[in-house]
């Protein structure tokens, strides 16, 4: 449904995406969600990564070498901590990025958000050294599983419509979690007439300034380990 209002308004994004669990009962990974990623690229939408564990950052560990304690939320170790060195962090970035290229045969974005927006600046440090830039978000336009009410997606609606700016970055949450009521479709088509009608286009943060020239000197969007 997302997919559908975003062509209908000839409207590009930047999916982020992760390992989740999906309502066919594989994830969002797997081979059965192939052709849809397939279908997205060739509509001119973009990707990135989430963490294919969807991994929340805890805390940094003291000592000279970089750790980090983590939490997995999808996965088959869902819910355990872990201590992990920059090289585990930095697979789990870039192996969404590598199954998207398998699926779409178009490299993802040299991106990534961490989940939960937890980082710390070691994190973001060793992210960068294993090429990738982290994603922000705009505080008034975040959607997320915190909203599924009739009456705070109203106001975040309104308060995106009313507060968002050139360059601001509009973030919504897609995850399974988001309960049986699709939210993101009553939400995003109005969402979008609204900004349309204020003169706002959308692209994806290939084009995104802040972005576009570390897109270009890491164009391969993912690195090998």
């Amino acid at each position: 449904m997302v997919a559908d209002v975003l062509r209908r308004h000839d409207a590009r994004a930047t999916f982020f995406a992760t390992n989740e669990t999906t309502q066919p009962g594989i994830t969002s990974m797997g081979s059965h969600w192939e052709p849809w990623w397939k279908a997205l690229a060739a509509q001119g939408h973009e990707f990135a990564s989430l963490t294919y564990d969807q991994v929340y950052w805890r805390s940094d560990l003291r000592g000279i070498k970089p750790l980090f304690r983590v939490r997995l939320t999808t996965g088959a170790f869902a819910g355990r901590e872990f201590t992990w060195t920059p090289e585990q962090y930095c697979a789990q970035v870039s192996y969404v990025n590598e199954r998207l290229q398998d699926f779409t045969g178009k490299p993802a974005l040299s991106l990534f958000h961490a989940p939960g927006g937890k980082t710390s600046a070691k994190l973001l440090k060793v992210a960068q050294a294993c090429g990738f830039a982290h994603v922000g978000w705009t505080s008034a336009g975040v959607f997320g599983d915190d909203l599924l009410n009739a009456k705070n997606l109203k106001a975040a609606q309104e308060k995106a419509l009313h507060n968002i700016r050139p360059g601001d970055i509009l973030t919504a949450h897609m995850g399974s979690r988001s309960g049986p009521t699709p939210w993101a479709f009553t939400v995003l088509d109005p969402l979008i007439t609204g900004l349309q009608e204020r003169g706002f286009c959308f692209a994806t943060l290939r084009d995104h300034p802040v972005y576009r020239d570390w897109i270009t000197s890491h164009p391969d969007g993912f690195t090998k380990h």
